[in-house]
């Protein structure tokens, strides 16, 4: 019993997301702050991905620092999964919070949407080479994702 436990759960897991090693990543779009939609296609070299409040304020307050273009400079987007927030905290705080930024936040606000992987109190950093996903590291600072841009 335990076995077939074991077995599904790495089935679950393997399944959990889109987004493996060696996967190859199928052009996907995403809304930013803005409302305005982003096409993401084999061209980007990095996604960056955060779930939490912590993370994302992290990631942000790194961006904040550079030009408005240095993810595109650099082949990479940010995503912000919002999608555990309660709905009324979104629309009255985050998303006014997140127009202020310079910097490109795309967002998954769907609680359906489970094609990054997480890891918690971490940033989830995607290296891509021409659309097959090489290498996803979760990292603790944003000086670990500098170092992956």
């Amino acid at each position: 019993m335990q076995y077939i436990f074991i077995i599904l759960m790495f089935i679950t897991s393997l399944n959990a997301s889109d987004y493996i090693i060696d996967g190859k990543l199928q052009t996907f779009t995403l809304p930013d702050q803005f409302e305005k939609t982003h096409t993401i296609d084999k061209s980007i070299r990095t996604i960056i991905v955060s779930f939490e409040k912590s993370t994302g304020a992290d990631v942000n307050s790194f961006l904040n620092e550079h030009e408005p273009d240095y993810l595109q400079k650099h082949n990479a987007v940010f995503v912000a999964n919002i999608s555990e927030m309660p709905s009324l905290i979104t629309k009255l705080f985050a998303m006014p919070k997140m127009k202020k930024y310079k910097h490109t936040i795309l967002i998954i606000n769907d609680e359906e949407n489970h094609q990054f992987l997480y890891q918690e109190d971490k940033i989830t950093v995607y290296t891509l080479d021409n659309g097959v996903v090489s290498s996803i590291e979760y990292v603790d600072t944003v000086q670990d994702v500098e170092k992956r841009l």
